[in-house]
């Protein structure tokens, strides 16, 4: 009897629409009316004429590919006064680009963990994290969120000789800050190596938008890495390492995802320097990302929060997949978080603060906020 060996898919995607978490690919417009709180360009740089001409100018230099991994045709002039450029920026010894964030949370945690190791995660890490802990072939535990004791008994605990901590800096889907003074701690005193992902800390938290490490007072302890993103506030894509010179070398020789991966493009570097560049000009920019925030956390009747993500629960998936999707109707693009990216019961809409956004555009976000979550909370309060 011949049987359609993917059926399975079926069963599942059938599942997935009666729970409605059934994704779907939503090309971006190339020019669109819409008010966007959906992306993560938090400083508003994506379009900006400089940051275009510098990935331009690299392209025409460097050409449109990197032909090759970074240890043999794929590493630039370019990606090497970046790496140096953005080390300084946030206090670090060195720097080192890999083609994503994603490759480099992978990259570093499997390159220090390993058989023989522990390495311990927050809850709320990031699913780069997450697979980078199931890679690692270290021993893992998962601490509860932002629970400091918790990671301060599992590291004294252990039998292992070498650990790693790991957190965000930033959730990304409720936006709060890990308690990053104390985890470095507790990490210090059991002999442990803290690796933060700045994903969305960058160009946000700190001193002109250097990161929350170097706000807590971290920026350069050779027991501290640094992971980023290019593709949020620096408005380019590609991701980083930024460590001790040490933490570099080892990476070089033993990073899968930098030895075996084509290297990131020159155009995604130029646009990246090109960013930061002009946020090391424009400093305030940090701090009008979260003034608007705040502004939006307003509108939506939710506190304040310590970054660029406004977060606003609303319960079942279709809830608020309905929401994001009227929001959009009205000309509001808005970010959807639902399971497994978030808890059960907890999907919610995930509104992005940019540092452009103007007063004109916060009176139209008041309004279709206002109406949508108006009827959102309404339906919600009517299912309860």
């Amino acid at each position: 009897m011949v049987t359609d060996p993917l059926g399975w898919l079926d069963e599942r995607a059938a599942e997935r629409v009666r729970a409605g978490l059934r994704r779907a690919l939503r090309p971006r417009a190339m020019l669109s009316s819409s008010i966007d709180l959906a992306s993560n360009d938090y400083l508003g740089l994506v379009r900006h004429p400089e940051v275009i001409e510098g990935a331009v100018d690299s392209v025409r230099r460097w050409g449109a590919g990197s032909t090759g991994s970074r240890l043999v045709t794929g590493t630039t002039a370019e990606h090497e006064l970046f790496e140096a450029e953005l080390a300084e920026f946030v206090g670090a010894e060195t720097g080192l680009v890999f083609a994503s964030g994603y490759a480099a949370n992978l990259g570093v945690v499997t390159a220090l963990a390993g058989r023989g190791s522990l390495v311990v995660s927050d809850a709320g890490s990031h699913a780069s994290l997450v697979d980078a802990c199931r890679l690692s072939r270290a021993r893992v535990e998962i601490a509860a969120h932002r629970d400091v004791d918790a990671v301060d008994r599992l590291l004294a605990e252990r039998t292992e000789e070498r650990a790693l901590v790991l957190t965000d800096s930033v959730f990304s889907a409720d936006g709060d800050l890990a308690p990053l003074a104390e985890l470095h701690r507790v990490a210090r005193a059991n002999g442990a190596v803290l690796i933060v992902d700045e994903a969305h800390g960058l160009g946000v938290r700190g001193s002109g938008g250097r990161g929350l490490v170097h706000e807590v007072g971290l920026a350069g302890a050779t027991d501290v890495v640094i992971t980023a993103t290019l593709s949020k506030a620096l408005a380019a894509q590609g991701g980083v390492v930024l460590a001790d010179a040490r933490v570099r070398a080892h990476l070089i020789d033993t990073a899968r995802t930098f030895i075996f991966d084509t290297g990131l493009a020159p155009g995604a570097v130029g646009a990246a320097r090109a960013a930061l560049a002009l946020l090391r000009r424009e400093p305030e920019m940090a701090g009008r990302v979260l003034e608007r925030a705040a502004d939006i956390a307003r509108i939506a009747g939710v506190a304040a929060p310590d970054s660029a993500v406004v977060s606003v629960v609303l319960g079942e998936a279709r809830l608020a997949y309905d929401a994001a999707q009227n929001c959009r109707a009205r000309g509001l693009d808005v970010g959807c978080f639902r399971p497994p990216s978030v808890p059960e019961g907890t999907s919610r809409l995930r509104l992005t603060a940019r540092a452009d956004l103007t007063a004109d555009e916060l009176d139209v976000i008041a309004t279709v906020l206002g109406e949508v979550l108006a009827e959102a909370r309404g339906l919600d309060v009517l299912r309860a």
